[in-house]
């Protein structure tokens, strides 16, 4: 009936129309997801004392995020635990409601996820998003019952988050000039991210922030080149895909430049974990450094190669002070053992073997195989199927498939950093050949509704039954405006970024 498929649902006979007013009934602590639910239904309803009750409650019992939904011809009836369980049991009366918006079937629905974190990732870096765009894309992810939003928002091709103490973070590091002479710029400044959180939160969407460090910085490098291993600067803000070799020098300049951004970022997001990267960090630098090399026998080191973890290490511990969670790409992984903080969450972007190497590590995990959940590679192997030519192809079929807890692997909470195992799932839309939102948007649908019922579906019902009721789904998308418009034309290796406009 819809996506993802609730864990129990019983069709009744009859329907429950809605009457041109609402009576809206919201118990102690359940208003956010009443005023949500009053948002679906749309402003020309206004609430009355009168009519067809519309009750959402909590009610002791059960996990956060379960729900109970009951909806007969004389009213509806919505129960949770928490408010999270109620705000998913409103998407999924969105979901439910006639397609006129007259009412809805009669259900009744026990509901509750798998896995416990459901994200995506989002590059706003290399191609920076319009505000509306993440708000409007943050609902997508809401009426999938998708709750954490992960925004990489720096890289060597832009620097998207003002930075108070750092103004040429922006100033400089959020444009870059395209080989034809062309100018891609923008950023976020901290009210607009205030504001989005705070969207996002009355969603029950939690923003992660990722600031990248050590590598991917030249857009860092070119606002303040004393960071880099190359006083005499140069760097300018990367107009190419891949992984440079520009990297942060290993000095205490650079720690306190990081610590500056990360204490901003800090109170921007108040998200438990903020993601500093770590993956993708060419050496060479550090390795013909004499100063890296002195840090790094400073450091206990034998190799400056191992710079990288000691960075790594350092920025854990100033997050540590500020009450975060470390989070980095899985390269931290196949580090020596004990190079890498035992507390540090890993996401695991490679397969199912290197999760459970992490967590045979003692690490938590976030499960984010390429092979299934990165959307930025081909749906198909069409011809015209190529916003990244030479890329694998991740179909709807393999998005489906995706298993969160492949091969055993044992899940964990989140909230027990000493409790190995996956405590995660992310699909990830990075945008080096996606420009503008109706790329990603091509790109997340209807692959990102595949992920979000392998998410939270404990018994998948099969991809057959998936694909019957997937138009029925992609209709309302397309009511909402989450579809791409017609033939969105990629963007390619060598050729000019489209500029955008905020």
């Amino acid at each position: 009936m819809i996506i993802p498929q609730p864990a129990g649902l019983r069709r009744m006979p009859g329907r429950l129309a809605l009457a041109p007013s609402i009576r809206l009934e919201a118990g102690p602590g359940a208003g956010p997801a009443a005023e949500l639910l009053a948002h679906h239904l749309g402003p020309g309803r206004p609430r009355s004392f009168a009519g067809t009750p519309l009750r959402l409650a909590l009610r002791p019992g059960g996990p956060p995020e379960s729900y109970r939904l009951v909806v007969a011809p004389g009213g509806l009836d919505l129960t949770a635990p928490a408010l999270p369980g109620l705000l998913h049991g409103v998407h999924t009366l969105r979901l439910l409601m006639d397609e006129d918006g007259s009412g809805w079937p009669c259900v009744d629905i026990a509901d509750a996820p798998l896995m416990p974190r459901r994200g995506v990732l989002l590059d706003v870096a290399r191609h920076f998003m319009p505000l509306d765009f993440l708000r409007s894309f943050v609902d997508e992810l809401a009426l999938h019952k998708l709750n954490v939003l992960h925004l990489h928002l720096t890289d060597d091709q832009g620097w998207r988050i003002e930075v108070g103490t750092r103004p040429r973070l922006t100033e400089i590091g959020a444009r870059r000039t395209e080989p034809d002479g062309s100018v891609h710029a923008g950023h976020y400044t901290r009210k607009d991210l205030v504001a989005l959180v705070e969207h996002a939160a009355s969603r029950g969407v939690e923003i992660v922030p990722e600031i990248d460090m050590p590598g991917h910085v030249r857009a860092a490098l070119a606002a303040y080149p004393g960071v880099g291993n190359d006083p005499r600067g140069g760097v300018t803000v990367w107009n190419g895909w891949g992984v440079s070799e520009d990297v942060l020098a290993p000095h205490d300049g650079s720690l306190d430049f990081l610590r500056d951004v990360l204490d901003e970022v800090a109170e921007i997001f108040p998200s438990p974990v903020v993601h500093i990267g770590g993956d993708e960090c060419p050496t060479v630098q550090w390795e013909r450094s004499p100063a890296a090399a002195l840090r790094a026998r400073e450091a206990g080191l034998d190799d400056p190669r191992l710079l990288r973890s000691w960075f790594v290490a350092r920025l854990h511990e100033h997050l540590t002070r500020l009450g975060r969670r470390t989070a980095v790409w899985d390269d931290g992984s196949r580090l020596p053992k004990g190079r890498l903080p035992a507390d540090a969450l890993l996401t695991v972007w490679l397969d199912a073997a290197h999760a459970a190497t992490a967590v045979a590590r003692g690490h938590q995990v976030v499960m984010a195989p390429h092979t299934a959940t990165y959307f930025d590679y081909r749906q198909s192997d069409g011809p015209d199927e190529t916003p990244a030519p030479g890329h694998p192809v991740t179909t709807l079929a393999d998005a489906y498939a995706f298993e969160p807890l492949a091969g055993g692997l044992p899940a964990a909470d989140i909230r027990r950093p000493g409790q190995a195992g996956v405590v995660a799932v992310q699909a990830q839309l990075w945008t080096e050949y996606a420009p503008t939102p109706d790329h990603v948007r091509y790109l997340a649908y209807p692959r990102l509704c595949a992920f979000a019922e392998a998410a939270w579906c404990a018994e998948r019902p099969g991809f057959a039954a998936f694909r019957s009721r997937l138009p029925a789904h992609l209709g309302v998308l397309r009511s909402i405006g989450a579809l791409a418009g017609p033939g969105p034309r990629w963007q390619r290796p060598g050729e000019a970024a489209e500029r955008m406009k905020r």
